[in-house]
């Protein structure tokens, strides 16, 4: 009995074992789309997608093509992390390549194609706001031409393909020819079906850009040896295209979340600009959190800058190095946001000045015009009902509109940031200043009585 429980046992194990191996050797492939118009929300998805690939250490990536072409910046960004991964990137054209799909094929080492597919004409074009084909000057064609053939040359070259192949998609004035053979005359920009990309050239007879014709996905997946693997497909959701405006408006959201929340802690209590402020800077990090930039340190960052500073402001008045030290941890949670990084870590995709170079001047314009922001409206809101409305709920009830009180003398009994309270004649009062910061026990005066408005100001330096 004692040895059949045990056998029993012993066999679980076995078998237990054996299925856990099974599953930790399960392959994982990530399908990418890219269907449609390409547009930078799709690099938001892209970006996205990599990352998933890279912490789940997946076997394949594969991008499932379908597009007449898009943006030459979103393919440009596409080309830069499809390069950032170790993982084998293939690219299946399921009906078209044009243009800016065809560049970012050309970047992964693999190409399929679906019958009747085909890929090509990567020329640049400029488009009006309403979606038509816009003429340009000859020479704004030239210089958007070369940049894009000098773009397409590099896509190929990583990708391991000819580079020439790659240049005569975009410029129509040049012939292509393997070995004397001529796959695209003069005149015409290089495009291929699937027949013609998969034809065999050279001495060595391999392929002239594609690897074979495949029916779909599974087939693909057959061919290049996973018929099984796990199959995840990536989607545009809304939320990456909320990413995609927020990136536009970055610097916009910076200037009034650090202006908003500056202004929050010179003024009594909590209102609209502490709102407004953390509402904005919440935009901010939750859009390039999406887009595959800003990771949860940038956030632990900012808010480790944000207790300094307010730590200066409100415990130890003045400005120094826990002030300094809030300023610059803000500082660089903004620029790492904003930075790329490689897929599924937290460093920069470099540490080379270009990729820091666009979020640091972002970061600048940001910080210079959060400080006028602050400046205007220390002047003008002050005066405004608003800003009353602010300050004058904690102004002591008994106080009416009496103009004796003006040119009475007392003392600061807190900050005033501009508003709170002093001591007149031993009598407890809230005032505000004009927006000035005074610090607790400064003589002051009172200067105007506005109904329960007080205003003083500070007479400590003569």
């Amino acid at each position: 009995m004692f040895r059949k429980i045990l056998f029993a046992l012993l066999t679980t194990l076995v078998l237990s074992n054996a299925h856990a191996q099974e599953t930790n050797t399960t392959q994982l492939v990530y399908i990418i789309p890219i269907k449609k118009t390409i547009e930078p929300a799709l690099l938001y998805v892209v970006r996205r997608g990599v990352d998933e690939a890279v912490r789940n250490d997946a076997d394949a990536i594969i991008f499932e093509m379908d597009t007449p072409g898009g943006a030459v910046n979103a393919a440009e960004g596409i080309i830069s992390v499809i390069t950032k991964t170790d993982i084998p990137t293939y690219t299946f054209v399921e009906n078209d390549a044009y243009s800016a799909g065809a560049i970012i094929a050309l970047a992964t080492p693999n190409i399929y194609m679906a019958p009747g597919s085909v890929i090509g004409a990567a020329t640049p074009m400029m488009m009006t706001p309403m979606g038509g084909v816009q003429e340009m000057p000859e020479a704004v064609e030239e210089k958007m031409t070369s940049a894009v053939a000098a773009m397409v040359r590099s896509a190929a070259e990583q990708g391991g393909h000819d580079p020439q192949l790659a240049e005569a998609m975009v410029r129509a004035d040049m012939e292509y020819s393997v070995n004397g053979k001529v796959i695209s005359k003069e005149g015409r920009l290089l495009t291929l079906t699937n027949e013609e990309a998969q034809q065999l050239v050279g001495e060595d007879q391999h392929p002239l850009l594609s690897k074979g014709t495949v029916k779909d996905i599974d087939a693909l997946l057959e061919t290049i040896g996973l018929p099984n693997a796990e199959k995840r497909t990536l989607r545009v959701t809304a939320a990456e295209r909320i990413a995609r405006l927020i990136a536009g408006i970055a610097p916009i959201l910076m200037i009034i979340g650090l202006g908003g929340l500056w202004l929050e802690f010179k003024t009594p209590g909590f209102g609209i600009f502490g709102i407004a402020g953390i509402s904005c800077l919440l935009l901010f990090f939750f859009g390039h959190h999406i887009a595959g930039l800003a990771g949860m340190e940038d956030v632990l960052l900012f808010f480790l800058g944000i207790i300094l500073l307010a730590v200066e402001i409100f415990i130890t008045p003045g400005f120094g190095f826990m002030g300094f030290s809030g300023l610059l941890l803000i500082f660089i949670s903004f620029i790492s946001a904003m930075s790329e990084h490689m897929p599924g870590k937290w460093q920069p995709i470099s540490f080379e000045p270009e990729t820091f170079t666009l979020p640091f001047l972002k970061v600048v314009l940001s910080f210079i015009g959060s400080i006028a922001l602050v400046a205007i409206v220390g002047k003008f809101v002050p005066q405004t009902r608003m800003f009353q409305s602010l300050t004058l709920d904690s102004v002591s009830p008994d106080i009416e509109d009496h103009e004796e009180l003006v040119g009475q003398e007392g003392v600061a009994r807190s900050d005033l940031r501009p508003g709170g309270t002093a001591y007149f004649n031993d009598r407890k009062i809230d005032v505000v200043t004009y927006g000035d910061y005074i610090p607790r026990q400064t003589p002051i005066r009172i200067v105007e009585v506005h109904g329960n408005r007080i205003i003083v100001e500070d007479i400590s330096l003569g």
